[in-house]
């Protein structure tokens, strides 16, 4: 299976009339990938239950309009963990940029940059992080998986903050990969040239032949190597993956700095909830000790507005950047990131919101009771 083949710029690099939202995104970057590329970025787990309630949740939700609020001030800045965003929206960490357009990592940077919002670099890039520290012109994250190698897991910290990463980001539900039956039916393999080159040197993971009670899982990270990390880095430090209150209480004992309500977009264990219906209760867990964060489902401005007004900081998004990546490159992230703009101050004015401290559960018309409008 080959790479996406790099298209003249005139013909790639332009957005297309037709694209309104970001969903019109998805089916331009589908006609543009390989379908076992396609299949690798638009999978999920098993059925896809959990992939297919992450977006449908937020239509459960409905929002309170209101009227004659002085909008004349505000804005939708903020500042994270000593990262100041133009807006309450990071990139998620996807992996191998390069399968989706020739530009890799260093095209969705570039965009991110131009919105000041942080791009959350994945463990398994496909652009070193060095490299991409030097022509980032804005904040980037570094996403972190404790690995099998604990040697190496603190060698990819030090690389990370020697090249100006402003927070690591600790994935911690993954410690096996999700069985993703559409890439199988694809028979998807990683095209030639396309390597998590920031792994390169780490010592092969164990064979299993079986997981429980098998090499592997003995290798897999436990909150005594949570406490490890902590000790290891001054960086602001991030758990993503938490989907339970009591998780998210045992994280914050242990130091972490924020927590990211994230099922990994669906592609780990099918049949959880989607992330917006468990983020009430871990926020009401964490109870201002930390910045919460969602990621899942995010297909409108709207979205995060919910997303907000349940009590979330701030939200990321995978999926649809990628779309954008692989349609036009990085004046498609950027288009992306700009469509989700527009809706969010769309949505902010016509609730009455001139700034995000005014955001609050009492935009939300069936708040608490979203399942029974389905």
């Amino acid at each position: 299976m080959a790479a996406p083949v790099p298209t003249p710029l005139a013909k790639l690099e332009r957005i297309p009339p037709h694209i309104a939202s970001v969903a019109d995104y998805e089916e331009l970057a589908r006609q543009r990938l390989e379908p076992g590329i396609w299949a690798y970025l638009a999978g999920g787990a098993a059925d896809e239950r959990t992939l297919a309630d992450n977006v449908a949740a937020f239509a459960r939700y409905r929002l309170r309009s209101r009227v004659l609020a002085d909008l004349s001030h505000g804005g939708t800045g903020l500042t994270l963990l000593g990262t100041r965003l133009s807006l309450p929206l990071l990139l998620a960490p996807v992996a191998f940029h390069k399968l989706f357009h020739p530009d890799g990592e260093a095209a969705t940077a570039l965009a991110a940059a131009a919105h000041a919002i942080p791009f959350v670099v994945s463990t398994q890039a496909s652009t070193d992080l060095h490299s991409l520290a030097r022509q980032a012109q804005g904040p980037l994250w570094f996403q972190l998986y404790i690995q099998h190698d604990r040697d190496f897991t603190l060698k990819l910290v030090r690389q990370a903050e020697a090249a100006g990463y402003a927070a690591l980001v600790l994935t911690l539900d993954a410690p096996v990969n999700g069985l993703r039956n559409r890439e199988q039916r694809t028979g998807f393999v990683m095209p030639p040239g396309i390597e998590a080159v920031n792994l390169r040197g780490m010592a092969p993971a164990p064979a299993a032949t079986t997981l429980l009670g098998g090499p592997l899982l003995a290798t897999a990270p436990t909150w005594q190597d949570l406490a490890w990390l902590r000790a290891q880095t001054r960086l602001p430090l991030l758990a993503k993956g938490i989907m339970h209150p009591d998780d998210a209480r045992q994280a914050l004992d242990h130091g972490i700095d924020g927590i990211v309500v994230s099922n990994h977009g669906g592609r780990i264990l099918d049949g959880q909830p989607a992330t917006i219906d468990v983020l009430a209760e871990i926020v009401a867990a964490v109870g201002g000790r930390a910045p919460v964060l969602l990621d899942g489902g995010i297909r409108r401005g709207t979205d995060i507005l919910v997303a907000l007004a349940l009590g979330a900081t701030a939200v990321l998004v995978g999926r649809p950047f990628a779309w954008g990546l692989a349609a036009a490159g990085a004046l498609g992230v950027s288009h992306v990131i700009q469509l989700l703009r527009s809706e969010l101050e769309l949505a902010m004015a016509l609730t009455g919101c001139a700034d995000l401290a005014a955001i609050s559960r009492s935009l939300l018309w069936n708040e608490g009771n979203a399942v029974k409008i389905a």
